[in-house]
């Protein structure tokens, strides 16, 4: 349960497609509360607090300066996380950032080192591993079902955003990608469930290089790509487990799974970890069929901002949050490293680790 405290306030810098989640899953967590929200264009910030009842819209300046909030909640584009992450550390507030943490190793060590300095807490997306799909996939695995762990195997299969995207350029720009954009929901969900990586060896390619928008408003508007958009890499684990990791931007249709994780007893399906519920499925040794697994934890529903609230009863509890700046930025040095990889043609150890996350449900909050 979250602990009967005062309300932790947050406002907002960054009022783009992903803020109206945010904004309408804070809401169901009762230790936090938007109290405004800012963007570098005025008017997008007083057009979201007017559409979704935020009581004040700012400038960014005004929002860093304000004494009212408590947490920034950082919504900008990728290249922007690291340096808004630290002007709102600079001002005094803490700082949960959308995903990637930084585009970059060295912005997120300063953004990490500037908390530290600060004595401030900084937290960052993904938070779907929190939710009831990917913790009942914990439970199995802490629990011994499946055995020791041999493997895994992950595959996030599309052909990219520019048709169904409102404003698709950035992801094909540096620091996004299939990797840097969807990357971090499966290298998270892997530390959650597996533990940090040891090294890496990527292979890498740009299947086009222009890209035709066919979403509105900009139908018909040409993307110069600027990453790789076809990329697998293989992961070795501080625990001696293999896997691999193929992000694409290039498919057109796939029968993959999402992840599956092999044990000595059986093999895990993993739900999307775009996602916060299921399907669960193992299927055990000696069996042709597999078996649908139950959700045992809560939070199964579209639950955006649930990393935010955990981070909000950690900094009151004076506990490490589960979705926490240092676990992101291994996840952002994992996928630097297979960009790495992938232009240089060898193996790259990653320097960072930490812990797995506390799992829900183990007594630390929430």
């Amino acid at each position: 349960m979250i602990s009967e405290k005062p309300i932790v306030r947050i406002g907002i810098i960054g009022c783009g497609d992903i803020c109206s989640y945010y904004i309408n899953g804070c809401r169901q967590f009762s230790n936090i509360k938007i109290v405004s929200c800012a963007d570098k264009i005025d008017d997008k910030a007083k057009l979201k607090a007017a559409e979704l009842n935020i009581p004040t819209a700012y400038s960014i300046e005004e929002l860093l300066s304000d004494p009212e909030v408590d947490i920034v909640l950082n919504l900008t584009i990728p290249s922007a996380h690291a340096e808004v992450g630290i002007a709102a550390l600079e001002a005094g507030k803490h700082v949960y950032s959308e995903k990637p943490l930084a585009v970059t190793c060295k912005e997120g060590r300063s953004l990490l080192d500037t908390a530290v300095k600060k004595q401030l807490i900084a937290g960052c997306a993904p938070d779907t591993f929190l939710g009831g799909g990917l913790q009942t996939c914990r439970k199995i695995i802490d629990e011994g079902r499946i055995g020791d762990i041999i493997g895994c195997n992950c595959f996030m299969m599309s052909h990219g955003t520019e048709d169904w995207h409102p404003n698709p350029g950035f992801h094909y720009k540096y620091g996004s990608g299939p990797l840097f954009e969807m990357g971090p929901y499966y290298l998270t969900a892997l530390l959650n469930l597996i533990g940090p990586v040891q090294s890496v060896f990527g292979s890498g390619r740009m299947s086009f290089t222009e890209r035709t928008i066919t979403s509105e408003p900009r139908f018909g508007e040409i993307i110069k790509v600027e990453v790789l958009t076809h990329i697998t890499a293989i992961l070795n684990f501080h625990t001696g487990i293999m896997g691999t990791l193929s992000t694409s931007f290039d498919v057109w249709a796939t029968k993959l799974p999402f992840i599956e994780i092999y044990g000595s007893k059986g093999t895990l399906l993993v739900p999307d970890p775009n996602t916060f519920g299921g399907p669960v499925k193992v299927q055990y040794k000696k069996t042709d069929e597999w078996e649908d697994v139950p959700l045992t934890f809560g939070y199964s529903t579209p639950s955006r901002g649930l990393g935010l609230a955990d981070m909000a009863d950690a900094i009151q509890n004076k506990r490490i949050p589960r979705a926490s700046g240092l676990a992101a930025y291994h996840v952002l040095e994992t996928m630097c490293a297979i960009q790495q990889s992938c232009a240089e043609g060898k193996t790259i150890n990653i320097k960072s680790s930490c812990g797995k996350p506390a799992p829900m449900g183990s007594g630390v909050g929430l």
